[in-house]
């Protein structure tokens, strides 16, 4: 008697199948699960390493903005003063001409006029020097608030990047 293939065949029951089945899923389940703890992955990291370049490219970028502002303001406030005192200097030499001017001619009146249209200008550039500084100063606190913005921002990103690091087991 000559047996098919078919016939060699073992019969297995369809429970002792789906029991195989099962047992077979469960193992590779397992197998992958430490594989899907990981926080990160290789997209992510690279993500981050970029992410991580580009805030210490701006880091650099204001520490060097910020350095020149502060090189500026002693020039910038030494500005004002000189202005200031072109300003005290103006304002004295109109008031001297002026006197001679209530008791002078028309000539005298003219030029108490252009001395007080020129005082004028000098107060207004002195004004506007101090305002400079003013602007300068916020400026310098602008860009201070921002660095340490960014510096926060980088801390939490070497943080990630050190628990990236860590194995996941830990």
């Amino acid at each position: 008697m000559i047996l098919s293939v078919k016939d060699r065949s073992p019969v297995i029951p369809d429970t002792m199948n789906k029991t195989i089945y099962t047992t077979i899923f469960c193992l590779l389940m397992l197998a992958a699960l430490p594989a899907g703890a990981q926080k990160y992955d290789a997209a992510d990291s690279v993500k981050l390493n970029k992410e991580i370049v580009e805030v210490s490219n701006d880091i650099s970028s204001l520490t060097a903005r910020l350095a020149i502002a502060q090189n500026n303001l002693p020039g910038v406030r030494e500005k004002a003063r000189e202005e200031e005192l072109d300003a005290q200097k103006a304002a004295e030499k109109s008031s001297e001409r002026a006197a001679r001017a209530s008791s002078g001619d028309v000539k005298d009146a003219r030029r108490a006029k252009k001395e007080a249209r020129r005082a004028y200008r000098e107060a207004k550039d002195a004004r506007k020097a101090h305002e400079e500084i003013g602007d300068q100063e916020k400026k310098i606190a602008s860009l201070q608030a921002e660095l340490a913005k960014k510096q926060a921002r980088l801390e939490q990103l070497n943080a990630r990047r050190a628990a990236q690091a860590a194995p996941a087991g830990q």
